[in-house]
């Protein structure tokens, strides 16, 4: 097992299986484009490889799918079948929702029993405007039928000052009465928003604001939560719970336990880190050639991490999944 000195390990694998996606959200892509896949991606099998070769190197436990937007990738189908095969304690998936019903019984069959589905607004103009494509209506009948379906539904929700701040409290109580448990994230300092900090700044809505929102509303108090989880947690007692992922008011660092691995082959042990380590010529490798390079990357990626606090980064967060 790798760990560094201040005891942090590789638990939590974020897969990007795709860097396309069919949104273009404001905070992510400024020029408007929407991503589209590489031409190098990994296929679904060399991708199922690296995670088999991971949970052996590093202990990684639990897996989360992401893109892009996962589910357009064509490789969907058999990545799951395959890493649905490894006794993974935990496997989920993040979505924007705009496919969500059409590939219900795919999730299904593959057992995925729970999703986060990203979600900045509740106003279908606004949402137009943030996510630059889609259809609310969509999104929101794709997260019902989740939800009979027995699948555990978290909300992502962005704050953003002057775009949708006043969809706080409607997002909010739309999840407490449905059960879904809503995560507001503070805007981060990624892609361009790490070179304009004027630009970060008219938009980031801070921890503090948010409770001081949902305060004028609802009384909440502080709810457990893992010791390695990004989220500050808080229960509406009767009602349900909602988090706050405040990489930037309660940096999280010190306890992070995250791995993210590209669509195109590439390792990043932290967001604030611009190395990055390639293993997609290890994936063609039988094991024995492979797990020993593989640690040695390992341990390079592990030393990337930040000591204390998220310091931002060029790396579009949607590339490396979020």
């Amino acid at each position: 097992m790798i760990v560094d000195r201040q005891g942090r390990r590789f638990r939590n694998l974020r897969i990007s299986l795709t860097s396309a996606c069919n949104y273009a959200c404001t905070y992510c892509v400024p020029n408007g484009k929407r991503l589209v896949a590489a031409q190098d991606e990994l296929s679904a099998e060399a991708m199922a490889r690296g995670v088999a070769y991971l949970i052996e190197a590093a202990g990684i436990d639990r897996l989360r799918i992401t893109g892009g937007e996962p589910l357009v990738s064509p490789k969907l189908e058999a990545f799951m079948g395959a890493v649905g095969q490894m006794g993974l304690h935990d496997i989920s998936l993040t979505t924007n929702g705009q496919l969500l019903a059409r590939k219900l019984p795919l999730l299904l069959d593959a057992g995925i029993r729970r999703i986060n589905v990203s979600l900045d607004t509740l106003d279908a103009d606004a949402f137009r405007s943030i996510a630059r494509g889609g259809d609310l209506a969509s999104v929101l009948a794709g997260m019902d039928q989740a939800h009979a379906a027995g699948i555990k539904i978290k909300v992502n929700m962005v704050p953003l000052r002057g775009q949708n701040l006043d969809q706080v409290m409607p997002l909010l109580d739309y999840c407490l009465e449905r059960g879904y448990e809503l995560r507001f994230i503070e805007l981060m300092r990624m892609g361009h928003l790490a070179k304009d900090s004027n630009a970060f700044l008219q938009q980031f809505v801070s921890l503090q604001q948010l409770l001081g929102l949902i305060g004028e509303h609802h009384e909440y108090l502080q709810a457990d939560a893992p010791v390695d989880a990004t989220a500050v947690r808080y229960e509406v007692p009767g009602k349900g719970f909602f988090g706050v992922i405040a990489n930037e008011s309660v940096p999280f660092c010190r306890t992070c336990s995250r791995l993210r691995l590209s669509s195109t082959g590439w390792l990043h042990g932290c967001l604030s880190s611009s190395n990055r380590h390639y293993i997609g010529d290890l994936l063609d490798k039988p094991r024995h050639q492979a797990l020993p390079a593989l640690q040695g990357l390992l341990m390079k990626a592990l030393g990337d991490k930040q000591e204390v606090a998220f310091s931002g980064g060029a790396t579009i967060m949607k590339i490396i999944g979020g």
